[in-house]
């Protein structure tokens, strides 16, 4: 039996100290995390502001939790990186090779820090 390859994609938000899972997922290869990852990016960035209550809200399978940026820099950063061509191809060139796929923001006003994580195996094979 052929053995199927699994990837792994995690946000997780740190203050420097501690560390909170957003949300995470498992999938079959590296484009599927690449995807999962750029449209966390594109969900978290165009939240910014947005303050939902989470027991009205409820979200979409999969999705990460939503986060309030107190700044414009993370929001921007995160569609930078999901919208561009040179950051993609870094992420996937990364996956490919078999390193981790990182991108981290810096929300500077509270000293938080946003990363997305992508990498082949399973959560716990970190």
């Amino acid at each position: 039996m052929a053995r199927v390859a699994v990837h792994s994609a995690e946000v997780t938000l740190s203050d420097g100290q501690r560390f909170a899972s957003l949300g995470g997922v498992v999938v079959r290869n590296r484009r599927l995390v690449l995807l999962w990852l750029r449209r966390q990016a594109l969900r978290l960035a165009n939240g910014h502001g947005t303050v939902l209550d989470p027991e009205s809200v409820p979200l979409p399978t999969r999705d990460v939790h939503p986060v309030r940026f107190h700044g414009s820099h993370a929001p921007e950063e995160l569609r930078r990186w999901a919208t561009g061509g040179a950051h993609q191809d870094h992420a996937i060139r990364a996956l490919e090779a078999g390193f981790p796929a990182l991108f981290t923001v810096l929300d500077p006003a509270v000293g938080l820090s946003l990363t997305l994580a992508g990498w082949r195996g399973r959560p716990t094979d970190r």
